[in-house]
């Protein structure tokens, strides 16, 4: 991990929510400060709030199969009105 890693940071990432930001930092923290009780609390906070993150494949957002098949049919129909 980057010596950039402080509790600021991973702070700093968790206000943004960036909790997988956070939780790389916290953890290198942790094993380097392994008595630090406030680490091992934020590094617990962190971890659970990553399980209730949904992921990307659960989300309802439309498949990037489907995003890239309707980014190629407006290709197609730019690549048309050009040959017109």
């Amino acid at each position: 991990m980057d010596k950039m890693a402080t509790k600021t940071l991973a702070e700093i990432y968790l206000r943004q929510g960036h909790f997988r930001e956070a939780y790389e930092i916290l953890a290198t923290l942790a094993s380097e400060n392994p008595s630090d009780p406030e680490i091992r609390m934020k590094l617990t906070d962190v971890s659970k709030r990553l399980e209730s993150v949904p992921s990307v494949n659960t989300r309802k957002d439309p498949s990037a199969r489907e995003s890239i098949r309707v980014l190629e049919q407006w290709l197609e129909a730019i690549r048309k009105r050009r040959r017109a």
